[in-house]
């Protein structure tokens, strides 16, 4: 990463992970015909004016006093894996982001609650749960912004996912790979980027397999029934009209096809049985989820000074399908339920930014979606008597839904440069949300920044946050249709999740001692109310949103970064605490025994992690060949005290996964071989142990894996 964009705006506190790899410089384009078609001179007013876009782009948005933590292409690379590891995976590589099951993070002890940007474009929210939608490859930078946010963030405040996609003109030319080794992995792929006249383009494609799909739910490093089937593709398309606009377009599909692993050596408990039969070997169960995502944007710039404008239109598609295995999960749970859930969002958002002399820059915007979700479930269950014992052989209850969701924002911000090193970034959001409720709220956004000299870049800030519940995810379930069956909740209270609101304070500072070592510390603390949590209840892998009236999350993260010759490294580490009161929505979901403890006392939420690090290094040996390493650390997630009885009162074991890499170029070739170790110590821990509030299975970190890859640069 560019040590220079530490401390690039004096409103800006920026987090860095160096780069693993020097950074390319802008190439010319190098298409033949392009260079026949237009003259050196035009091919160079080309690559200044998408550059001066591109920057101004950037400039509509800043962080401005939010913690700013970059990771380029050039970093991900160097890191175990590279481009053909999960984008879950890169982003665990930065601060107080802690891992979970499922492929899930947390930014700061918050359950879900990041927005994704492509390009300073909104990323609607989409269903899938073990998938990851963007692949590593589109990626020239990802910015994790987290903090007092300014007002131009919203509606998902705990972390902002903002990715610059790569460019044909910057990245012309294209790659083929081959990688795989361990766990039955295998993955192809293939990038392509170009330019022709004032149009650039690039495009990405690829498909893996894997014997681990999703994590083992015993530990094994080759879990039983855990295939998996990738399909991914992205696309991106700009044409510069003039010196001052530039239409672009991004869009993306992907296909993720899963096997739901299974324990090995268990039986059912005996409480139910189908036309005589109550056993059943958990290996044998054959429960698969199939999700697909698409999603596309387009979007105008227009760039003449004093005023900047951004206006995008956007659409995602997503669906989630989840089939059981029938007759093994009613003798294991007593009901089994095919589910399939589809959602389509489009949605309009403009930003703009306007210089008022030399010491005001207002800011301003507005963002329009509406959101179609639709349910349908056919759940099989027993008929039960009074003692809730089985009365007669399955039957099937069908349970169709369908809602729309409306919202509205609007915020207009100062970035105020009170004095030479002092700036002042103040300003408010407005937004009303127009789904299962009716809610809104305004507000009010203020950081400070000071930059005294050098070294030091100082912030501090406030925010007032307003967080729909995740529409798509909200469960519609006629819980009347199950009265006199087996899947007949002891709770029936079933009150729609609010939208949580928040008070967050954050402060902290970034020091550059010398060009080669930086560090920075920062804290926060969060006021929630109606703080919304998710949980996995039943046997379909789709989450459930749910909230505690009262919510407080704190912590603090460090981090430091070193660059000199061949040798690159950073580390961070933090500690965060985040607990909540009675749950007052989606009660059906639990027991009355814990809704009951829970509404007297704080409890740990189910994905605190008291202590999370991560660190990774790359030295050049030789030209050409580098060596390199990653790791993370966790002090382990939350689990029941069951000699206590309390949700969530006690955690797992702490551990630590290390990994390695190694790298050479063939210049002659133009060939890139790559050899990485995943976990080198085989450390056998578990993520989750399937007990806790809204836990609904054990998931482990993966086992010892060797990988190898080579790539053709054409």
């Amino acid at each position: 990463m560019r040590f220079s964009a530490l401390l690039c705006c004096v409103a800006s506190s920026a987090i860095a992970l160096p780069a693993l790899a020097q950074t390319r410089g802008v190439p010319a384009p190098q298409s033949a015909g392009e260079t026949d078609a237009a003259p050196a001179g035009q091919v160079s007013d080309i690559v200044v004016t998408a550059k001066r876009l591109d920057e101004a782009r950037e400039h509509i948005q800043p962080s401005l006093g939010a913690s700013n933590y970059e990771i380029t292409s050039a970093t991900i690379k160097a890191l175990p894996g590279g481009e053909n590891q999960q984008f879950n995976q890169i982003l665990l590589q930065a601060p107080g982001v802690v891992q979970d099951g499922f492929g899930q993070f947390h930014v700061r002890d918050d359950h879900n609650g990041l927005q994704y940007r492509i390009n300073g474009t909104i990323l609607p929210e989409g269903l899938a749960v073990f998938g990851q939608t963007l692949s590593p490859r589109l990626v020239d930078k990802v910015n994790i912004l987290t903090g007092a946010l300014p007002a131009q963030y919203g509606l998902r405040t705990a972390g902002v996912i903002d990715i610059t996609t790569k460019s044909g003109l910057f990245d012309n030319g294209g790659t083929a790979s081959i990688y795989g080794g361990s766990h039955n992995t295998i993955q192809p792929s293939l990038t392509y980027g170009g330019s022709s006249g004032s149009t650039n383009y690039f495009v990405s494609g690829d498909y893996r397999h894997s014997g681990l799909g999703i994590e083992s739910v015993d530990g094994r490093s080759n879990p039983v029934h855990d295939d998996t089937d990738q399909y991914q593709g992205f696309a991106y398309v700009d044409h510069i009209l003039d010196d001052q606009n530039r239409l672009s377009f991004v869009g993306g599909y992907s296909n993720q096809w899963f096997q739901i692993p299974n324990p090995v050596g268990q039986q059912p408990g005996g409480t139910w049985s189908v036309a005589g039969q109550n056993t059943f070997p958990s290996e044998k169960l054959n429960e698969t989820q199939l999700e697909k995502t698409g999603f596309g944007q387009i979007a105008l710039l227009h760039d003449a000074e004093p005023l900047t404008v951004q206006a995008s239109l956007f659409a995602r598609y997503s669906s989630l399908r989840y089939r059981p295995d029938i007759l093994g999960e009613l003798l294991y749970n007593g009901q089994a339920q095919q589910a399939y859930k589809q959602d389509f969002a489009i949605g309009g958002q403009v930003d703009a930014v306007y210089h008022v002399g030399t010491a005001h820059t207002l800011r301003g915007g507005l963002l329009v979606t509406r959101d179609r979700s639709t349910s349908a479930t056919n759940t099989s269950v027993f008929p039960v008597d009074a003692t809730g014992a089985q009365a007669g052989e399955p039957i099937v209850i069908a349970d169709n839904s369908g809602k729309t969701a409306t919202s509205f924002s609007a915020y207009l911000q100062d970035e105020w440069k009170l004095a030479p090193k002092l700036t002042l970034n103040y300003g408010a959001r407005y937004d009303i949300y127009n789904g299962y409720r009716r809610e809104g709220q305004l507000s009010p956004r203020v950081n400070l920044v000071w930059q005294p000299g050098d070294v030091y870049t100082l912030h501090a800030g406030y925010s007032r946050y307003f967080v729909p519940p995740p529409f798509e995810l909200v469960g519609n379930t006629s819980i009347g249709k199950f009265i006199g069956t087996s899947t007949y909740p002891a709770v029936t209270v079933n009150d729609v999740p609010y939208a949580e609101r928040q008070d967050y304070f954050d402060a902290g500072f970034q020091a550059r001692l010398s060009r080669y070592f930086t560090y920075g510390i920062d804290a926060y603390y969060r006021i929630s109310k109606n703080l919304i949590d998710e949980g996995q209840f039943g046997a379909p892998i789709i989450l459930t949103p749910f909230n505690y009236r009262q919510g407080r999350i704190g912590g603090i993260e460090a981090n430091m970064s070193y660059q000199r010759g061949p040798l690159l490294a950073y580390a961070n580490f933090a500690a965060a605490k985040a607990k909540g009161r009675s749950i007052v929505s989606s009660q059906f979901s639990f027991a009355q025994d814990d809704l009951d403890y829970i509404a007297r006392r704080y409890i740990y939420l189910d994905h605190d992690q008291t202590f999370t690090g991560s660190a990774g290094l790359s030295y050049t040996v030789l030209p050409g060949t580098k060596l390199g390493g990653s790791m993370i650390y966790g002090s382990g997630l939350r689990r029941d005290d069951d000699v206590n009885s309390i949700p969530n009162g006690a955690k797992l074991s702490p551990y630590a996964q290390f990994n390695l890499t190694a790298s050479h170029h063939l210049a002659g070739p133009n060939l890139d071989i790559r050899f990485d170790v995943i976990n080198v110590l085989d450390h056998k821990y578990e993520i989750r142990d399937g007990t806790g509030v809204g836990v609904g299975a054990p998931q482990f970190g993966p086992r010892r894996g060797f990988f190898v890859g080579v790539s053709k640069a054409f």
